[in-house]
């Protein structure tokens, strides 16, 4: 690897390593947060405890079983391990039962793909067994790959390939004259989250979509195909939801309410999450005589995968018929909830989640990670027998039809609202897991406590702490000669030697009910980077065999998630306060805005360039006369977007954070030491801070994500979009309903401002 000239920021922070591996950076107080001297060295054997109770073997067996049959939703393996897990959460000592909701599940009646025309092929659209897997071979109880959620149809068309499907190929296309209305569009996975692809081409008038893997991605030019490697072999599929979870996750039928056996659903017709066009997901194996029976322009540079043939965009000549006929039924999914009522504040509850469906066998994504919480519940089983109790209640969900579209813990979410919003502190969730560096996201509150966790969990391969290894792989990101912006930005701030920075939560697992919805603090943890995991993703080869050659092998990783998932949940369970640092939100909020900012003044000198090369004509004159390119669509001109009110608002903010943390200061220096009134109080405030962070109107166009600061992108679907009714707006030139959500986010920031202001109050209170 060839890497860039060394920032000098970076020096310094290399120059810090100590001999012992670790980086001897500043630290700031390491009390542990919310813990009095005394509270913090109990919490600490506590933690020695629950640790030596973790058993890499239990992981490994209890993995084996999980997924040794398909497990999808409506599978009798998905229910079977949902009675599996109720019956070990008993064992343990956990009040546990499985709460059932009945769900729209549509699946595959039939699916078919041909090419006709002169050389007429006919799609696999299955998975052959592989050598050395012992589950590839099973067929019963399997289902063929789909994706969900997409229409029905029957259709026969020319196709059109469009790249990864994402808003600029369509302006491509457009600039080749090339129109998709009446055609199947021919995607590949990446560039943007599969449901926006049938989306955009359902919009943009065609009456199909297909979405093929790409060697480029996940194949070959990654590594070796599995089985001699970890990655997507040529008849490999990645299955998965195509819903439109942007506008709300959970059962398409009942937005906004859990989906009981009372609820009021609502018409096919009338669920606006579903797609009217029919998708098949498909692998590269059938993708290949489809490309190469493809004319018209060559695809552009940046549109060319891995495969050997010359990509052309197409139409050809020879149309392709595709056919979905799917069974609209319900299906029912078991959410196994176990509860550890508090000793002393039992209506505040620690909310630990991870989902148990997979698309097939599910060992990597979800199973790796619900074994690690497993262990957790059994070693805190243990800590309960030998004498200790949780002071807050602990509430531990192994959740169902996630795959689907978060439907499990959106129904179970939505079911309890006002219960959950009155009484949950913390929602905690973990997915996959593997090898490599800890990977966590949430609410800014909590990024500390993440820290002193990461701080005091040992890394398995390279035996220095979590939170330094990953320091280093922020800073090697960050070096390298290719590095993107954004970890250019990470690594200047983990080389400055305190807190490494949290990532922004936007969806693709069970938080987004608990966060954007509902407005309770939440996390994501999980380790990775290190394995060949993602070429079997969603495919029947993520199994356990694959997971024991390219996931975990030795499972430490697993029990270094249970670690960190472990402590993150007893120290929120058992501190004096609540374990959150409201000026690290605080900071985090005043480089959103000065992105917002930056945006503004890009967006203006873009439109300004791209205006006087248009006005020069400057496009046609460099277009190559024998390929015709037309021009880009003239950008709409951008008046002055005022962002004044977001400006004062976190100004405001800062000025309260202060007040508020040299309070906070005083009473940690006291050891918390206040009356039982003052912390039955001040506990509550603060959980509910999230919550102000909310607006009860929503997103514009999508009511249900209701939180004003962390949301799923529109256009990018997993990814986030922070102070998303702003940003988004200013990002789709709807220049008037930027300056509107401008003054409803700084509103929004406002009343979290005025309940710092109380929770200040509170904490000077002397009795």
């Amino acid at each position: 690897m060839t890497h860039g000239k060394i920032q000098p920021w970076l020096v310094l922070a290399l120059a810090l390593t100590t001999l012992g591996g670790t980086a001897a950076v500043a630290r700031e107080d390491d009390a542990m947060l919310g813990f009095s001297p005394a509270g913090a060295s109990t919490q600490r054997g506590l933690e020695q405890r629950f640790d030596a109770q973790l058993d890499p073997a239990d992981l490994r067996s209890w993995l084996k079983q999980m997924s040794s049959a398909p497990n999808q939703v409506g599978a009798p393996h998905d229910k079977a391990n949902a009675e599996f897990m109720l019956a070990k959460f008993r064992e343990w000592g956990w009040d546990a039962h499985i709460e059932t909701f009945s769900v729209l599940y549509p699946t595959p009646k039939k699916v078919a793909l041909e090419l006709l025309g002169p050389k007429p092929y006919t799609a696999v659209l299955a998975e052959p067994a592989v050598a050395g897997d012992a589950t590839s071979g099973i067929r019963d109880g399997t289902l063929p790959p789909y994706n969900v959620y997409g229409g029905d149809g029957d259709v026969s068309a020319p196709l059109v390939y469009a790249n990864y499907g994402m808003p600029d190929d369509y302006k491509e296309l457009a600039r080749r004259g090339i129109d998709v209305r009446g055609k199947i569009v021919l995607t590949r996975y990446g560039g943007g989250w599969r449901g926006l692809k049938p989306k955009l081409a359902q919009q943009h008038g065609a009456v199909g979509c297909l979405i093929y893997s790409d060697p480029h991605e996940d194949g070959y030019a990654q590594g070796e195909a599995y089985p001699q490697g970890g990655w997507r072999p040529a008849q490999g599929v990645q299955r998965g939801s195509v819903a439109d979870m942007q506008v709300y996750p959970g059962d398409p039928l009942t937005p906004g309410v859990g989906s009981t056996a009372d609820a009021k659903r609502l018409a096919l017709k009338d669920a606006t999450s579903l797609l009217k066009i029919p998708v098949l997901p498909i692998s590269y194996g059938d993708a290949t005589p489809l490309l190469l029976s493809l004319t018209g322009p060559l695809a552009p540079d940046s549109w060319r995968g891995a495969l050997p043939l010359t990509y052309h965009i197409g139409p050809g000549t020879a149309k392709v018929h595709m056919t979905v006929a799917s069974d609209w039924g319900q299906k029912p999914v078991y959410d196994v909830i176990a509860v550890l009522r508090g000793s002393t504040a039992p209506d505040q509850w620690i909310v630990r989640g991870n989902h148990h469906d997979g698309w097939v066998f599910g060992a990597w994504d979800p199973l790796a990670g619900n074994v690690a919480l497993m262990a957790e519940a059994k070693a805190i089983g243990t800590l309960v027998k030998q004498g200790w109790r949780p002071q807050r209640t602990l509430v531990y969900a192994s959740w169902d039809g996630e795959e689907p579209g978060l439907i499990g813990s959106t129904e179970w979410a939505e079911t309890h609202a006002a219960e959950l919003q009155k009484k949950a502190v913390l929602y905690l969730n973990s997915d996959t897991n593997a090898r490599g560096f800890l990977d966590a996201g949430g609410s800014h509150s909590l990024q500390h406590l993440v820290n002193q966790v990461a701080d005091g969990v040992t890394d398995p391969e390279t035996h220095v702490s979590v939170r330094e290894r990953l320091r280093a792989h922020m800073l090697v990101d960050g070096y390298a000669k290719d590095a993107k912006p954004e970890a250019k930005a990470i690594a200047k701030l983990a080389a400055e030697g305190g807190d490494l920075p949290i990532q922004a939560l936007g969806s693709g697992s069970d938080f987004s009910a608990f966060l954007e919805h509902l407005g309770i603090a939440s996390l994501n943890l999980g380790f990775g980077g290190e394995d060949d995991d993602g070429g079997i993703y969603h495919s029947r080869y993520d199994s356990f065999d694959h997971y024991l050659r390219f996931g975990d092998p030795t499972f430490e990783y697993g029990v270094a998630l249970a670690k960190i998932a472990g402590h993150v949940a007893l120290r929120a369970a058992d501190a004096d306060v609540l374990p959150l640092r409201f000026g690290d939100f605080s900071q985090q909020l005043d480089r959103y805005v000065s992105e917002l900012h930056k945006l503004v003044d890009s967006n203006r000198k873009a439109t300004e360039q791209q205006h006087r090369l248009l006005d020069a004509h400057a496009f046609a004159l460099d277009a190559d006369p024998t390929r015709s390119v037309a021009p880009p669509a003239r950008d709409s001109d951008m008046p002055a977007i005022d962002l004044a009110p977001l400006d004062r608002a976190t100004q405001r903010l800062d000025q309260s954070v202060h007040a508020y943390q040299t309070a906070f200061d005083k009473l940690a220096a006291a050891g918390f030491d206040m009356p039982v009134a003052q912390r039955q109080q001040l506990n509550p405030l603060m959980a509910g801070m999230e919550q102000a962070l909310t607006d009860p109107a929503g997103l514009p166009g999508r009511a249900w994500f209701k939180h004003m600061i962390y949301a799923p992108g529109m256009l990018t679907g997993y990814g986030v979009k922070t102070v998303p009714g702003v940003r988004e707006a200013i990002e789709a030139r709807r220049w008037d309903e930027a300056r509107r959500y401008a003054v409803v986010t700084a509103a929004v920031i406002d009343r979290y401002r005025a309940q710092l202001d109380r929770l200040t109050a509170v904490l000077n209170r002397r009795p």
